[in-house]
């Protein structure tokens, strides 16, 4: 992707700077971890790298406006776009390719086998694995001709005032919704702590994907999967007035797992037709054989 909707070299480059604003202390790492962090310092992506981050914030914060997000709603949450399986997503989401890592070039699938291999090595329920492998299968929306502005990237809530907790939030003064006074206020278009689950996050991977599963999996693995690029919320703490009692609870689980989301990804390649047997198991007890996308 090299067109100026799309400054990142590939959309583990929002990953990577992640790891650079929220780096795990070793204290906190499970034995899992520990191991994977030995090779986490493989990437060598040049000075050139971190510009492309900053573009990508700034279409990010000026385009992801609350009309925006209200039209993505409409064009892909009526799910009539593809009837597909979660092994055949995950095989079609493999066509998303990533030519610019300068040290390995694993297949998308393999990144999301790390995520659940991790998650299952520590003991963790089953619908906790599941949601490990299938927390980005919302990335598709690349597949779709969606801008990386609109798939990837910090979420937060839109309709009301950003939060200067948000990574460039300079860039908001961009968006036409900082000239709208009700967007603006510490709540904007929502009543005081409406909760998490009544907030438009800015549209992306999370959402998306929220919407495909949400009639299969229990409560704290759908937060996870709705919510773990929301970290003005769970890693920064804002918007505070808008959340309601329970909503706490729910940002644990999400905490937790983004502890895999982030700190597993290494060079060790993954079998992945040996461990699909189990993960189509897996797969079986909680999904139908086809999924409305």
């Amino acid at each position: 992707m090299s067109d100026s909707n799309n400054p990142l070299e590939s959309l583990d480059n929002w990953e990577d700077d992640l790891l650079r604003r929220y780096p795990q202390p070793e204290s906190q790492m499970t034995a899992t971890m520990q191991a994977a962090s030995q090779t986490a310092d493989f990437r060598n992506y040049d000075a050139e790298a971190r510009p492309c981050v900053k573009e990508f914030y700034r279409l990010n914060h000026q385009y992801q406006t609350l009309e925006f997000n209200r039209q993505k709603r409409a064009e892909y949450l009526t799910l009539d776009r593809r009837s597909m399986g979660i092994w055949e997503a995950m095989q079609f989401l493999n066509e998303l390719v990533d030519d610019s890592d300068p040290d390995i070039d694993l297949p998308q699938i393999e990144h999301l086998l790390q995520t659940a291999e991790a998650i299952r090595a520590d003991g963790r329920p089953r619908w906790f694995i599941l949601a490990g492998l299938v927390h980005d299968l919302g990335k598709i929306l690349c597949l779709w001709g969606e801008p990386q502005w609109a798939v990837v990237g910090d979420t937060f809530p839109v309709g009301c005032r950003y939060s200067e907790r948000i990574v460039f939030y300079d860039a908001f003064e961009a968006n036409p919704d900082k000239q709208v006074a009700e967007y603006q206020t510490e709540c904007g278009i929502y009543q005081p702590h409406c909760g998490l689950d009544n907030l438009l996050l800015s549209w992306g991977h999370d959402e998306y994907l929220y919407h495909v599963v949400k009639d299969y999996l229990p409560a704290p693995a759908l937060a996870m999967i709705r919510y773990h690029s929301c970290y003005p919320i769970h890693r920064e703490h804002a918007y505070q007035p808008l959340l309601k009692d329970g909503d706490a609870e729910l940002l644990k689980w999400v905490t937790d797992f983004n502890q895999y989301d982030l700190y597993t990804k290494r060079d060790e390649r993954m079998d992945v037709e040996g461990l699909r047997p189990f993960y189509e198991e897996l797969i079986g007890e909680y999904f139908p054989e086809k999924l409305a996308w």
